[in-house]
């Protein structure tokens, strides 16, 4: 007989792909007879990351919300069309649970749950819940979060922390992980990353750095991930300072780039800072700044208050950015003692696997 399938909804970004590839491993490895299927988005970046995963999965037809009258019926017509298409999923996989993992896309799915009498498990990723999340909550029959939701403190059951991937785990020592990439094991690897988004405020203030504070990077390489902008400028500017730097738009082995890291400049984006504090990496964390309530900042708070991370306004603009962002930077670059007393910081922490205990929660859901 075989096992239950669990439908993981969501997608849109590596952020809520990532942690639905975490929790499906973990369902492998306790229930071996067990189905997992995506039900993601049509973007580029759900395909590819559960491509390379080798996972199963399904784009469902969904919009955002806008209340401007022709996005307002494009998000009608892809609703119905969304629902239509998860109700078939649901039924011809004879899903037993749905864990929504956020996202526009979740919406339809979940409504097709509710009508089939499945349950469903929300797994809140951020630390200001979105519109999907919030109206799903109603109906789900669990809600648990990554992280603290400051806002709406009564939002979850519990706080279980972010469900993290194997392959975004150092597999080896830090020499290992950079010889792997192609880095030199004997320097210092400073790891620049704006996850699966264009990060173009922290690739035009890396660029100036090297211009106007080039010293800063005696002894160091830099892995810098520039997401979908484009790698040329930045690759001049480090040849122009002659920075040894390998320049890629992404990597599904985050792991490998966790684990050759001595420093890392990142975006706080609930999943890049689960995968930075577990691999126990001293991280400076620029929170997406173009969003109204800069709601990334909650997911690093924490860490910065305990002095395991920093946490910088990003002003967008590079010049701006040189005296805050830029001088935090550059001040544990130069700062060894620094870097190691947060290093150890974070190795004191306890090891967590929220992956599992999700994992653990929807296979109880989908048992019955």
């Amino acid at each position: 007989m075989s096992g239950p399938t669990v439908i993981l909804a969501g997608g849109g970004t590596g952020g809520h792909i990532s942690p639905g590839i975490a929790i499906a491993e973990r369902v492998a490895e306790l229930a071996p007879d067990a189905r997992c299927v995506f039900a993601c988005s049509r973007r580029a970046v759900d395909r590819e990351m559960l491509s390379h995963a080798g996972a199963e999965f399904e784009a469902i037809p969904a919009e955002g919300l806008s209340l401007r009258p022709m996005l307002l019926v494009r998000f009608v017509r892809a609703y119905l069309a969304g629902r239509r298409a998860a109700a078939r999923l649901l039924a011809r996989t004879e899903a037993k649970v749905v864990v929504s993992l956020g996202g526009y896309v979740t919406g339809p799915v979940a409504a097709a749950a509710r009508a089939r009498r499945i349950p469903i498990l929300l797994v809140n990723l951020d630390a200001s819940p979105g519109k999907a999340n919030r109206l799903v909550a109603r109906g789900a029959t669990k809600v648990l979060s990554a992280c603290a939701t400051p806002a709406m403190p009564a939002f979850a059951e519990r706080v279980v922390g972010m469900p993290v991937r194997r392959q975004a785990l150092a597999p080896a020592d830090r020499a290992a992980c950079a010889a792997a990439l192609g880095l030199d094991p004997a320097r210092r690897t400073l790891l620049v990353t704006g996850a699966s988004q264009v990060a173009t405020s922290l690739n035009d203030l890396v660029a100036l750095l090297l211009r106007e504070r080039r010293a800063a990077f005696d002894g160091w390489q830099v892995l810098h991930l520039v997401g979908r902008a484009d790698p040329a400028p930045v690759e001049a500017a480090y040849r122009a300072a002659e920075v040894p730097a390998k320049v890629v738009a992404f990597l599904h082995e985050m792991g490998l780039a966790w684990g050759a890291a001595d420093l890392a400049l990142s975006r706080a984006g609930a999943n890049s800072v689960a995968e930075a504090v577990l691999n126990r990496v001293p991280t400076v964390f620029a929170p997406y700044p173009y969003h109204a309530d800069e709601h990334q900042r909650h997911n690093a708070e924490p860490y910065a208050r305990e002095g395991l991370a920093v946490l910088a306004k990003d002003a967008i603009d590079a010049s701006a950015n040189l005296a805050s962002l830029g001088a935090a930077l550059v001040g544990l670059l130069a700062d060894d003692a620094a870097r190691e007393a947060m290093r150890a910081a974070l190795e004191a922490r306890p090891a967590e696997d929220a992956a599992r205990e999700i994992a653990r929660e929807a296979l109880a859901l989908a048992r019955g």
